[in-house]
């Protein structure tokens, strides 16, 4: 085993192989390397590229005596291409190595993978999909950057700049910082490469829980702080592995606002997956990842309106999700209530000039809405390990309730009920939501029993109520929702007291005929999902 490379402040670059499939940038940056007097070794579309511009290039083939074969899947896989690469300049071994061999040495390594990201993301057949595994690729940045104690490796076009200032800085050579920050850029590159590929391939075997898993992100941007300011944080973007990139925060453009705080992040992915689970016009409105007010209607500033009476109290200083275009009727009916961030598919132009004056107010649009539907899978961080799982993607209609009560629910009650039960399955658990009219009355979320759940939900409601200075209670003729079954008779009884006429639950509990019949005793209708929503 040879010894680790000595570092060397700066390593000049006489010579570099450019050999990449994003081309941005790229004949800029060529250009630049041959104006110091930088040969340049390509292959394939980069060497076009480069020579197209009028910029001298030789091509990789030219140079080892060897064609590219097997449609380009062998070309720079060759001891004149990585003995350049990996020789150690400080070893006399390594340098009578190349002499007998006639290797040159290649100081500068620019090497972006073949788009298999975006192939995979095209609908494109697993053939293609396959073909644009790159194989030399990897090879190439990842003996770059093991040798970067002589080698400057180059993975993203963004760091073009970078590196020609440090050769107009250094006389030539870039500096051991530089090299040591694009190293480890090279193997997170890579790595995050062979992630997409494993959760790709895994995907294709139906393996969704695979027995070995690898997570790759980008970071899209460091954070002031993470919940609390004592603790550090950033945003990132899924690159690989089995997480997939949803339309949502991860993929907003903000129109305006600061910048997003971890809270208003983790706040406005639970807002925007609520409020895509319907189909009318929809609004939520989310106070530390629970609701504090949802509501659809056939108008999006009626559901405004609908959700905000439920809780106008934790609305302020909340996260507002709409599943429609935002609207000048919405922005009006939202008015001078402080909020965090309002999200939305699209934005009217009208509605955007009114929201210019709150300048604090955080604005994204995402374009689309996700799928509620969708298979796919969530991670929980724990102590030394994580939690995968399939995401919650179970939706009901009609036909899967059981109606287990004397009496069965009216049309109303039945829509009231399905609305409150998607409703629960965003709220953390315990968890009881009283809903009326596809509208939120009530919320009891994140109760270690059911019945503090029922109990707090229904207190809300009539808070609500007597600020409004409305007459009699909210809740009396709404529906309840809960997320878990009934352990005993006394959280639904509680409802039933609340003025509540119908209750969904998943059952399933040993004591499921006592709580029946006492559904049946206070006159309730009272239905069976079959699934539970517990959210932790």
């Amino acid at each position: 085993m040879t010894a680790p490379s000595p570092a060397m402040p700066d390593a000049p670059i006489r010579r570099a192989l450019i050999s990449v499939s994003d081309k941005a940038g790229l004949t800029k940056f060529a250009r630049a390397l041959a104006d110091r007097g930088i040969e340049i070794l390509s292959t394939g579309g980069s060497a076009k590229a480069i020579e197209a511009a009028g910029i001298p290039v030789t091509e990789v083939s030219a140079m080892t005596g060897f064609p590219e074969i097997m449609d380009g899947r062998v070309k720079t896989l060759h001891p004149k291409v990585h003995g350049g690469i990996l020789a150690r300049r400080d070893l006399d071994s390594h340098r009578d190595a190349m002499a007998a061999h006639d290797i040159g040495a290649i100081d500068l390594v620019a090497v972006n993978l073949y788009p298999f990201r975006e192939t995979v993301a095209s609908g494109a057949s697993a053939e293609d999909c396959v073909e644009n595994i790159d194989i030399g690729g990897p090879a190439l940045i990842r003996a770059a950057a093991k040798n970067h104690a002589f080698v400057t490796v180059v993975t993203d076009p963004a760091d073009y700049d970078a590196v020609l200032a440090a050769l107009l800085e250094n006389a030539g050579a870039t500096s051991l910082a530089l090299r040591r920050r694009l190293a480890a850029a090279a193997y997170a590159h890579t790595a995050a490469y062979d992630s997409a590929i494993a959760g790709w391939m895994a995907g294709q075997e139906g393996d969704d829980l695979p027995s070995r898993v690898t997570l790759a992100g980008r970071r899209a941007e460091v954070l002031r702080y993470g919940e609390n300011p004592h603790q550090a944080a950033a945003f990132y973007r899924v690159e690989g592995g089995p997480l997939e990139l949803r339309p949502g925060v991860a993929t907003a453009r903000q129109l305006q606002g600061k910048a997003l705080s971890y809270n208003n992040l983790n706040d406005t992915d639970a807002a925007f997956e609520l409020v895509a689970e319907f189909e009318p016009p929809a609004v939520a409105i989310i106070k530390h990842a629970n609701p504090c007010g949802v509501a659809r209607a056939d108008k999006l500033s009626d559901a405004f309106r609908k959700a905000l009476a439920c809780d106008p109290v934790s609305a302020f200083g909340g996260i507002i999700a709409c599943n429609r275009p935002l609207d000048t009727e919405t922005v009006e009916a939202i008015g001078s209530l402080f909020v965090e961030v309002i999200i939305a598919p699209e934005v009217h132009p009208d509605a955007l000039t009114l929201l210019t004056g709150k300048q604090n107010l955080r604005l994204l649009v995402t374009d689309s809405l996700p799928d509620p539907g969708a298979p796919g899978l969530t991670i929980k961080a724990l102590a030394g390990g994580f939690l995968l799982q399939s995401r919650d993607h179970g939706l009901l209609t009609r036909d899967d309730l059981r109606v287990v009560s004397r009496r069965a629910p009216s049309p109303q009650e039945l829509e009231d009920m399905l609305f409150a039960f998607r409703v629960a399955k965003h709220v953390k658990s315990n968890t009881i939501v009283y809903a009326k009219d596809s509208a939120t009355v009530g919320i009891g979320a994140g109760q270690m029993s059911r019945i503090d759940a029922s109990r707090i939900a229904a207190i809300k409601a009539r808070d609500a109520g007597e600020a409004a200075n409305e007459t009699g209670l909210r809740t009396q003729g709404s529906v309840a929702a809960s997320d878990a079954f009934f352990p005993f008779a006394d959280g639904l009884l509680v409802t039933a007291e609340a003025g509540a006429t119908a209750v969904i639950q998943p059952g399933g509990s040993m004591r499921d005929e006592e709580v029946i019949a006492a559904a049946d005793d206070a006159g309730l209708a009272m239905v069976f999902t079959g699934m539970r929503h517990f959210r932790h």
